[in-house]
């Protein structure tokens, strides 16, 4: 579809992303050391956090993708969001004061310390890989849609969206990359309310909006057998997916990895499960509105762009493509800084010259960075070859099956003192053959799409195949390859003296107790 941009809105456009840069660029100009570049140097707040983890998770697929399938199915797949708060308690309060206890800087450093050298070595290259590709599936889905609004060709939307998400990752590092994060996620915050608030007002009020559409779209879970979104997929699938992305992708936990102390960095995840209160609000209820006032849609991915089109005055459709561009480059800046991190530290400096130099660290990071960026374009242009799938089911696929082995290891290694080395090791190597080739043919549609349950049981079938695959090697191999047991969890705690996190508990106890009732209403009440 193409949008009413006039001169008013290129201008703000123009200023938004000129802006951006130039804050990049300061953040960053004062960045000397290689922990200075690759962790902000540990210096990052609460605030910070939650703000950087938030806008690293909304990319144009959430933006557009959100209203897309809100417009199709109504609010099923809201439970992407608010059931991460669960994970988010499991990364703050499990997974994080182990990160943090071995002053690790990578996931695969973590690993080094509980199952040796050759799972880190394996798991370097998969993370690296994962996250390539990671980036080439959020730069497609954003220049796809930038293609659309500018009437741009797909190369030249890839090339100014990655340059522009590059260039201050490779100069600033990760503290460039957080605090243009932190900002631009107040600015998605700001505008997509705005839009939410105009759609309702023009409905005539929410009463009125419940009325317009079908009482299915206001469920959180579907029947077994509908053929969107099944409950047992988002029951089984959705955790699978959300142990890897919010417990051990290295994109979200570089950010906490970055703080001041543990306190600050869980009261900086505790904000972002806050902040996931809001989702629904201003990126799923925008679809639901455009169905009520647009029922005839071609093509549902489009309801975001319609509302923005025809209920927003000239100057703020601006800032709405302002801020579309905005999730972009948060969501790729974040990812080119963690593939960086984890090709300097985990394989330059580790495999390659062990004996390199700060300085040699960070010039080798900087150049990383932009050779993923330039590998990622060439990615995004084969999955232009994809057909038959929305953004939100392709993005979201694509993370599924990379996701089983890496929750499957990470689980049990800090779950289960009996994993063993190589029990890790075989389970990252074998684990992600069936995930590519399967994902492959599902992502082709060969033989049929037909033939294939949905993405998220298909990730859980390979999940619980691969835990059951570990436990059973790390048995046969208990002598022979002993493990590195972690400390317990409470060991992990005393290692930071005797802090009080009490008020961090009650927090996430409120924040459960917010997110059981929000259920509860959609279920039983609406």
């Amino acid at each position: 579809m193409q949008t009413n941009l006039n001169g008013f809105d290129f201008t703000v456009i123009f200023f938004y992303l000129l802006g951006l840069i130039i804050l990049g660029f300061w953040v960053g100009s004062n960045r000397k050391s290689s922990e200075d570049y690759f962790l902000a140097g540990r210096d990052l707040n609460w605030k910070i956090i939650g703000l950087s983890i938030f806008g690293t998770n909304i990319s144009p697929m959430m933006l557009i993708s959100s209203s897309g399938v809100a417009y199709a199915y109504g609010m099923v797949a809201n439970n992407f969001e608010w059931l991460a708060f669960i994970f988010l308690i499991l990364m703050a309060m499990v997974f994080l004061p182990h990160y943090l206890s071995t002053r690790i800087s990578t996931m695969p450093e973590f690993i080094y310390k509980r199952f040796g050298a050759p799972s880190r070595n394996i798991l370097s290259w998969i993370i690296f890989v994962q996250i390539t590709i990671g980036v080439g599936a959020v730069l497609f889905a954003g220049s796809i849609l930038m293609g659309q609004l500018m009437q741009w060709p797909l190369w030249l939307s890839l090339l100014l969206m990655t340059f522009i998400s590059a260039s201050f990752t490779i100069t600033g590092g990760l503290k460039a990359v957080a605090i243009t994060d932190a900002f631009q996620s107040i600015l998605m915050i700001v505008a997509c309310a705005i839009l939410t608030g105009v759609g309702i007002n023009e409905i005539g009020g929410f009463g009125k909006l419940y009325d317009l559409v079908p009482e299915d779209h206001w469920k959180l879970f579907r029947p077994a057998d509908d053929s969107a979104y099944p409950w047992p997929a988002i029951v089984f699938g959705y955790p699978v997916m959300a142990i890897w992305y919010w417990c051990t992708n290295q994109t979200i936990v570089q950010r906490a990895l970055g703080a001041k102390n543990l306190e600050e960095a869980q009261k900086g995840i505790l904000f972002t499960g806050y902040l996931k209160i809001l989702v629904p609000v201003i990126f799923f209820l925008p679809g639901i509105i455009c169905l009520a006032l647009h029922p005839d849609l071609k093509d549902s991915d489009d309801a975001f762009m319609t509302m923005v089109d025809n209920y927003l005055p000239n100057g703020m459709i601006g800032l709405i493509v302002a801020m579309l561009m905005a999730a972009l480059i948060s969501t790729v800046n974040s990812m080119l800084n963690s593939a960086s991190t984890i090709f300097t530290l985990d394989i330059y400096q580790k495999k390659i010259n062990r004996g390199a130099s700060d300085n040699q660290l960070k010039k080798m990071g900087q150049l990383v960075t932009g050779l993923v960026a330039f590998v990622a374009i060439f990615i995004a242009y084969g999955l232009d070859s994809v057909d038959g799938m929305n953004l939100f089911d392709l993005i979201n696929s694509i993370f599924s099956f990379l996701s089983p082995s890496l929750a499957a290891v990470f689980m049990l290694g800090i779950c289960w003192k009996g994993a063993t080395p190589k029990a890790a090791f075989y389970t990252l190597i074998i684990g992600n053959i069936p995930s590519v080739i399967i994902g492959f043919c599902y992502l082709s549609g060969w033989p049929s799409k037909e033939y294939w349950p949905h993405f998220l049981l298909i990730t859980f079938y390979l999940f619980a195949f691969l835990m059951v695959f570990m436990i059973v090697i790390s048995l046969f191999t208990k002598k022979t390859s002993p493990s590195s047991p972690l400390p317990t969890l409470l060991e992990a705690y005393a290692s930071f003296g005797k802090k009080n996190n009490r008020n961090i508990w009650i927090g996430w106890a409120v924040l459960s107790l917010i997110m059981i009732g929000l259920y509860l209403f959609f279920e039983l009440i609406l």
